[in-house]
């Protein structure tokens, strides 16, 4: 992976994976509370498969869910970013998709809808997308406000049962929202 990708915001650097983010990351996915609307916690392999995830989508596509770390500080906060979902992997075909994660010390302080935007901004005016997607469970409010906060539109026609939950798990039922690239440029002018 280059290592020279960067994003800053006003308050934030989003960055390629590097050692220092490992550890903190591995915490972050094994907290509970972070994980719960995932079915379960991840083990330290399960996080380090994740984080090869996201190096291989930066490698494939340019696009990955990078660490987030205070620009004051250079703290590792958790992670947000764009992931490229081929048309099987998902009932709504193939899709750029948004999304983030934080650890607990970070919530209530417009971090990911920081992030977000800033992701929301290199995939429309940087990649080029037409559109970029964001799913949830249906439990997931904070999420969910996060979506409508960056602009996000709910698409309840779109709404699906993930693939890769077994029939009757709590998670199976995800909301999906969509922004297109003109919803964009108008909210950005």
């Amino acid at each position: 992976m280059r290592n020279t990708f960067k994003i800053e915001t006003e308050r934030l650097v989003l960055r390629c994976w590097a050692e220092a983010h490992i550890d903190p990351c591995v915490q972050l996915c094994a907290d509970p509370v972070v994980m719960q609307y995932f079915p379960d916690v991840l083990t330290r392999d399960r996080t380090l498969k994740l984080i090869g995830m996201f190096r291989d989508c930066f490698e494939k596509h340019g696009v990955f869910y990078a660490p987030i770390e205070l620009k004051a500080s250079g703290e590792f906060i958790g992670f947000a970013g764009l992931d490229v979902h081929d048309e099987e992997a998902l009932p709504i075909g193939g899709c750029v998709d948004i999304g983030w994660r934080l650890k607990r010390s970070a919530w209530g302080r417009g971090f990911a809808s920081e992030a977000a935007r800033a992701w929301l901004r290199f995939g429309f005016e940087t990649i080029g997308y037409e559109e970029i997607v964001a799913f949830t469970v249906p439990g997931n409010i904070p999420s969910q406000k996060v979506m409508t906060r960056i602009g996000m539109t709910q698409d309840e026609r779109g709404d699906f049962e993930h693939p890769k939950l077994p029939e009757g798990h709590a998670f199976k039922r995800h909301l999906l929202y969509r922004m297109t690239n003109d919803d964009w440029q108008m909210r950005t002018g």
